[in-house]
């Protein structure tokens, strides 16, 4: 057997021997990835209870309200009913409400040009402070309405305008009322697919317990040093390059293993969407290079077993932070968004998070990987040269 390939071996058994690497590595992650996304279950949907105060009783008002009780908005509104504006606004207050509408007296009358009084009396929307995401979808539904009726109204003009007789007036409207604007902004999530919070923290919860086997490593080799394990591989005919080669392959597969018992696991238990095997193995294998490249700048910065210790708890809990595995990182604030692309995990979760929200193709997962790669080769440069700083050679004592 090849020296590094032996020297991977016995890291691997020692490492699999240890119950706090199997904890660390394979259980752990499961169950805070579990209980992280039972906490945020639901927050991948949306809904609201909302209510229509009809001041107008006309027809305009009575298709305002068909349109809250659609099958498009099923999913997103439920419509209850208030007798007036006084109790939909202590609904409102008291949380039962998270909006509602108030169609203004001759609003009917209004749109038909009937009552030119009243035309400057849209619908109002009312909303509260502690919903500020139900005001907006309120609001953005008034607005669609209106444009659509605005439309209706256009095409009627122009009709009229182009010839047509004054008595097909009910007829025209009613064909324009079947129309849709030709051209609408949706907003929706790359991919068009809801991101479910297992999808999220099983990446998120897997790479942070992966972090720590920076640490884990780290201590080994200092440990091994202390013991004299070092002296005596260097006694043979060893290669300090084989002996860090057999270390970081020890690393990797150690890395890779959780990353993919973790993404085994959660798609199978919890329906998480990984993406497709192949983009996804991409990233664990990118990230797993980034935490070797960080295991070997903690073992060239540090001098003791206790600095290993230290150095490796700051990195991973800074990268942890920055790179956003406890938190959705899409809603985080712009500065921290940036910062995250300055972490390998960063990268990681942000390819993971486009895979399932129903991206696909390799420039998905291009950008992510070649960020890591980047960090990883600029890690890897760092650690080798304060390898060959004479100051920091590892001296046995």
């Amino acid at each position: 057997m090849h020296p590094a390939l032996a020297i991977a071996a016995k890291d691997l058994r020692q490492r699999f021997q240890d119950r706090s690497a199997i904890v660390l590595g394979f259980v752990a992650p499961l169950v805070i990835a579990a209980l992280m996304s039972f906490a945020f279950r639901g927050t991948e949907t949306y809904h609201v209870d909302i209510a229509v105060v009809d001041n107008d009783h006309g027809e305009l008002a009575a298709a305002f309200d068909a349109m809250l009780r659609s099958s498009e908005l099923a999913d997103l509104l439920t419509v209850r009913t208030v007798a007036d504006e006084a109790g939909a606004r202590r609904d409102l207050a008291n949380g039962r409400l998270g909006a509602v509408f108030v169609l203004p007296a001759g609003f009917t009358a209004a749109a038909h040009g009937a009552d030119a009084a009243s035309a400057s009396a849209p619908v109002a929307v009312l909303g509260s402070v502690d919903e500020p995401v139900a005001t907006q979808v309120a609001v953005a539904i008034a607005d669609a309405f209106a444009a659509q009726l605005n439309a209706i109204r256009l095409s009627v003009a122009a009709a009229l305008s182009a010839g047509a007789p004054p008595d097909q007036l009910p007829r025209l409207a009613a064909e324009a009322a079947q129309r849709r604007l030709p051209e609408e902004v949706t907003v929706q999530p790359l991919g068009a697919t809801p991101l479910k919070p297992i999808s999220y923290y099983g990446p998120g919860m897997g790479i942070f317990f992966a972090l720590f086997a920076i640490g884990f490593t780290a201590r080994s080799y200092f440990a091994e040093r202390r013991d004299g394990t070092l002296d005596r591989i260097a006694a043979a005919p060893v290669r300090r390059g084989v002996l860090l080669a057999g270390k970081s392959l020890a690393t990797f597969i150690y890395s890779l293993a959780s990353l993919a018992t973790m993404a085994v696991v959660t798609t199978l238990a919890f329906d998480a969407d990984w993406g497709p095997p192949l983009a996804a193995a991409a990233l664990m294998v990118a990230m797993t290079l980034a935490l070797v490249s960080l295991t070997a700048l903690v073992i060239a910065a540090a001098r003791t077993e206790r600095q290993a210790d230290g150095l490796a708890s700051i990195l991973t809990f800074g990268l942890v932070l920055l790179g956003g595995n406890f938190v959705f990182i899409s809603a985080a604030p712009a500065v921290l968004r940036r910062l995250a692309l300055l972490t390998p995990n960063g990268w990681a979760l942000r390819g993971f998070t486009d895979l399932a929200t129903g991206a696909r193709g390799w420039s998905i997962v291009a950008q992510p990987v070649l960020g890591m790669l980047a960090f990883s080769a600029i890690t890897a440069l760092l650690a080798a040269v304060l390898t060959t700083v004479p100051s920091r050679r590892l001296v046995s004592r």
